[in-house]
């Protein structure tokens, strides 16, 4: 059996080159590869974090695919903190 191309706390891009499921592609940032379950050679099962746009974590899903159809992106950056309007004096004259 070969090592997986997937690796926990990769970032993949999903579309149907990674499976046929994958109408509309997804972003995903993967937990663990699921080396124990059995599958077809070439195909991995993974748990991931389904991410949206801001690269914040929607949804948990367990995931059939192809790593080699799977784009491989860079982790987005964290967010920077909200920043807190600054208080300002009230006069009272």
């Amino acid at each position: 059996m070969t090592p997986p191309l997937v690796r926990s706390g990769d970032v993949l891009h999903l579309s149907r080159a990674a499976s046929v499921q994958f109408v509309r592609p997804i972003t995903v940032r993967v937990i663990r590869v699921l080396t124990d379950w059995h599958t077809y050679d070439g195909w991995v099962w993974v748990d991931a974090y389904v991410l949206d746009a801001a690269g914040d974590a929607v949804s948990r899903r367990t995931l059939f695919l192809q790593p080699s159809g799977a784009g491989h992106l860079k982790a987005p950056l964290p967010r920077p903190a909200a920043r807190r309007p600054i208080p300002r004096k009230v006069s009272t004259s």
